[in-house]
């Protein structure tokens, strides 16, 4: 899949590749980061293979990995994608998002989010946009709640996170006419 570059005043997703990556790498090493999620980037090795597997997923037509850029600070703030691309439903996730600490709170992840789901409904021509929290993630339950995403339902014990946790996922979505 040919990854586009989406980009508004104050942020610029670009294709994620193994070239860009290392910018994110400072970023990364933030234990907390991904406190949520069952990814691990905590390690230069394991941000490598983070990349490379959402690398694999977009050669399958099943991801298109961005790295995010700040165009206010001018400086690499972390990574996102559309996931789980389900083509012939019409329904795609945007997740796997971390943006370094020093980005939250911003506007970086909103004006991020929008763009993203513009260009799903607009260009890509899906029907719903999905997106799948830790119960416990409230900052980012409230961000999607936000931008008009719809609690749909909690899958009770789904995932298992990296310190052995198995965590409860809310599944949220957004449907085109909504948007």
């Amino acid at each position: 899949m040919n990854i586009p570059t989406l980009q508004n005043e104050i942020v610029k997703l670009e294709p994620l590749s193994l070239d860009n990556f290392k910018n994110l790498y400072a970023i990364s090493s933030d234990r907390d980061l991904l406190k949520y999620s069952p990814s691990d980037i905590s390690t230069f090795q394991a941000l490598t293979t983070y990349v490379e597997f959402a690398l694999e997923q977009c050669e399958k037509d099943l991801a298109v990995p961005f790295i995010i850029y700040d165009k206010t600070t001018q400086r690499y703030a972390g990574s996102t994608r559309f996931m789980n691309i389900d083509w012939h439903n019409k329904v795609l996730h945007i997740g796997a998002t971390w943006i370094g600490k020093e980005f939250q709170g911003t506007g970086l992840n909103t004006s991020m989010k929008k763009l993203m789901i513009n260009y799903a409904f607009q260009k890509m021509e899906f029907e719903k946009v999905e997106f799948r929290i830790d119960q416990r993630n409230i900052r980012s339950r409230k961000a999607v709640e936000k931008l008009g995403a719809q609690l749909e339902g909690v899958l009770r014990q789904n995932v298992y996170l990296n310190d052995g946790y198995k965590r409860n996922t809310c599944c949220y979505g957004i449907l085109k006419g909504e948007w």
